[in-house]
């Protein structure tokens, strides 16, 4: 399976890691900590030399509770490293809902648009189906960052998401844009409780079947947190157990802020998985 971008087909036949890049203050894990040009450039190159296949850049906190920044502080925040980036020769991925940024981004080589709100911003659907080939992940989320943990969705989460995903895919497509552009998320973390997130990791195999490239991000999320009493900054063995087992499932993507080790446990899976392959044979 390939997932088609801007610049790159990038081949699925092996998990790929994404490496957060948070351009804010206020980030529930390392907020502040890549705030300026020059910290979040650097951050990009250690990501990619500790694994990183692509790299997600973004501008405004999407944690329970996060307020809004004002379009002109995330295009301030976001492009001048989308520019810098974009010369680091890997996909690079603008985690936005604004279809000015989107654009903005787009303009300044962006070769993939990460949506938490799978484009349901006025205009957004535009910006992207009018684009020639920037690769898209839709996810699914519950409400918004502001209330989505006060207010979560109620019954089992699996029906809901996927036909949630399957619209908004539907949607873009209709539009003109190729399925092998698009991606899924299941938006762990965003308006659901803790057991409906693992629900989404039980179940998981149900979204892979829908077709498409499957991203997943359990990177030091809350419901970690509450099954294994860590702190955030402590997440690191729950987060890369989680991502192994999205991977194990058919995550063909994984969003994670801790590269090195995610990358460490996917190569132990993957010659795990070769040597049984050998044999079987």
């Amino acid at each position: 399976m390939l997932w088609k971008t801007s610049r790159f087909e990038i081949d699925l036949a092996t998990p790929q890691v994404m490496g957060i890049v948070n351009v804010t203050p206020d980030s529930f894990s390392d907020g502040s900590q890549h705030a300026n040009l020059t910290s979040a450039l650097k951050h990009c190159e250690l990501l990619l030399k500790q694994g990183a296949h692509i790299l997600d850049i973004g501008g405004e906190s999407t944690r329970p509770g996060a307020q809004p920044v004002s379009l002109e502080e995330e295009l301030q925040r976001v492009v001048p490293v989308v520019k810098e980036a974009v010369r680091l020769n890997v996909p690079t991925s603008v985690d936005t809902y604004k279809p000015q940024v989107m654009q903005a981004a787009l303009d300044a080589g962006a070769d993939i648009i990460n949506d938490i709100w799978a484009l349901r911003q006025k205009g957004a659907l535009d910006v992207v189906s009018k684009h020639t080939g920037c690769g898209v992940c839709l996810m699914h989320m519950h409400a918004q960052p502001q209330d989505m943990q006060m207010h979560p969705m109620e019954g089992l989460a699996i029906p809901a998401v996927i036909a949630f995903l399957q619209d908004r895919a539907q949607a873009l497509m209709e539009r003109g844009v190729s399925k092998d552009r698009i991606a899924l998320d299941p938006g762990v973390g965003f308006g659901k409780t803790v057991a409906q997130n693992f629900e989404l990791l039980a179940h998981q195999k149900q979204l892979s079947s829908l077709g498409y490239p499957l991203l997943v991000g359990w990177s030091r999320k809350s419901s970690l947190g509450t099954v294994t009493g860590c702190e955030v900054g402590d997440r690191l063995v729950p987060s890369v157990a989680a991502a192994l087992l999205a991977v194990e499932r058919g995550a063909q993507v994984v969003r994670v802020h801790d590269v090195e080790a995610t990358v460490q446990a996917l190569t132990i899976w993957q010659h795990a998985r070769s040597s049984t392959s050998t044999l079987q044979e």
